[in-house]
């Protein structure tokens, strides 16, 4: 399998594919909004306390409370409410736990009341982001990821990883961490770091105390309800989650991002080599040719191979899957064989829009019927071998006599959706246009007014492909012959790049100065 990681920074959001075999398998972007991320740490006070439900309403800020259950307090919550009173009344030396009291575990099976008090302040981190009505889930069990480990306060474990198989190697480990962690902090170490030195582990657990050092002295004059410590920007804990992984190559299009994965990738020069800088002329995703595979995956109906297609509905409950053969038909087999591989293909493609629209809760799957008990258990067994490499956790139950699967996934955020069907801009719904015979002018007369009255000398016309080619194109039988765009760049005496881009409509265009900033027309 070959994987390949593209990163596309822009002004206003970073876009970040990950793709198998060149084909696109997930797709994240992350916006200037980047309060109430999973791993956000919030001070919060108490609304309510609620028995029935062995939950309490947390305010954190969010429009609406969030949901902390009794089972997310974790057993050392009362520690952690010890440790967050004393510190918020400056009665601690230290922000580090050598010499604090850690107080005693509660019961499992226990009471939300019991150990939660309306009004009372609060360290809770985001499991969970808010999604639809809902606010955001908390939980008192904090942690603090790395790139090799990942930290727990008021705990003195170190665990680790189960998929480093080697025992000398996890004993290694093991030894390591026990020797150098600091007192009352526990470890998680991560499978990245098998085999990796000793000067680079501890660097990255300093870090992680640093981290709590830092959010612990925030604490001590934050007002309730406000973010004390932010989890790393999308982009940069996906590096940090994805970079273990071997990559045929990493695509990047902004200084900042290609120097951040530069210094994870330092030890590591053979995955060095891999990171590639992105300086065409085109935008990264589209000379990859990655938006138009974003279009055909999103929506209600998807195609995939011999015509055979998904029908995907979501409600507040639940997602809806259904399989259907469509126009696919294999004269030289009996029904059984052609539902059988129609199905297998599907399941191939459910896998990957699960991963690709980050689809979570419960997912019920109605494939085309089978009836032979064999061909049953071929497709459970496909559909789970093709989510192995789903990173967020799941469950599939075996086909039921009704031939449907039902999945469930982990969802820790809104759900990834793209678009694919809008009100046309052009017409703004009403079916008709202005005459196209005059968008050309309407274009010129912008393009005047930009470089004219605001007086820009060099500008990008960024346009739909085809627009761009009338604009740029030339007679090839009159060497003479001068474009459109060379036309005007001698009438207003100034640069004028042309860039086309597949994701504008028809008449739609875009004006940029030379320090790549959009100039704004009414």
């Amino acid at each position: 399998m070959n994987y390949d990681l593209v990163i596309s920074s822009q002004p206003s959001k970073v876009d970040i594919a990950l793709l198998k075999d060149k084909k696109l398998v997930e797709l994240h972007e992350e916006t200037g909004n980047s309060a109430f991320q999973v791993g956000d740490l919030y001070l919060g006070r108490i609304q309510k306390v609620m028995p029935g439900l062995n939950a309490a309403f947390v305010n954190v800020g969010y429009e609406k409370d969030g949901f902390l259950h009794y089972l997310d307090l974790g057993p050392k919550v009362k520690s952690l409410m010890k440790f967050i009173e004393l510190t918020r009344a400056d009665k601690l030396k230290s922000p580090l736990l050598e010499k604090f009291r850690p107080e005693a575990e509660i019961d499992k099976n226990g009471k939300i009341d019991d150990v939660m008090k309306q009004g009372k302040e609060i360290l809770v981190q985001v499991a969970k982001e808010p999604i639809s009505t809902k606010g955001p889930r908390l939980t008192t069990e904090l942690s603090f990821a790395g790139k090799f480990m990942v930290l727990v306060p008021f705990s003195d474990k170190v665990n680790i990883s189960q998929k480093i198989k080697n025992k000398e190697e996890s004993k290694r480990l093991k030894d390591i961490f026990r020797d150098i962690k600091p007192k009352g902090f526990g470890l998680i170490v991560r499978t990245a770091a098998e085999n990796k030195k000793l000067e680079v582990l501890e660097a990255d657990m300093n870090d992680l105390v640093s981290r709590w050092t830092t959010m612990v002295e925030k604490v001590k004059d934050a007002q309730p309800a406000t973010r004390v410590m932010g989890e790393l920007s999308r982009t940069s804990s996906m590096i940090r989650d994805m970079l273990s992984s071997n990559f045929d190559s990493i695509h990047v299009d902004s200084n900042e991002v290609h120097d951040e994965i530069s210094k994870y990738l330092a030890s590591s020069p053979d995955k060095l080599k891999k990171l590639k800088f992105h300086r065409g002329p085109q935008p990264l995703f589209e000379s990859l040719g990655l938006n138009k595979q974003i279009k055909a995956s999103f929506g209600k109906n998807v195609t995939f191979k011999n015509g055979s297609y998904l029908v995907i509905e979501h409600t507040e409950a639940l997602h809806v899957i259904d399989v259907n053969s469509g126009a696919r038909t294999n004269a030289g087999q009996d029904q059984e064989t052609n539902a059988l591989e129609c199905n297998i293909e599907a399941a191939k493609e459910i896998a990957r829009q699960l991963r690709l629209r980050d689809m979570g809760g419960i997912i019920v799957v109605d494939f085309i019927d089978l009836h032979k008990g064999e061909n049953r258990k071929e497709l459970f067994n496909v559909l789970t071998a093709e989510m192995k490499d789903d990173r967020a956790k799941h469950n599939i139950l075996p086909p039921s006599k009704f031939g449907l699967i039902q999945i469930t996934r982990q969802r820790v955020r809104p759900e990834m959706n793209v678009k694919t069907r809008e009100k046309c801009p052009s017409c703004d719904g009403s079916g008709e246009i202005e005459a196209a015979v005059l968008f050309d002018t309407e274009v010129e007369n912008s393009v005047s007014f930009v470089m004219m009255e605001q007086n820009e000398k060099s500008i990008t016309l960024k346009v739909h492909p085809y627009i761009a080619s009338y604009l740029t194109k030339t007679e090839s039988w009159l060497p003479w012959s001068k474009s459109v765009i060379k036309d005007w760049m001698k009438q207003f005496s100034g640069e004028i790049k042309v860039e086309s881009s597949t994701n504008y409509h028809f008449m739609e265009y875009h004006i940029y100065n030379s320090r790549g900033e959009e100039i704004r027309l009414n």
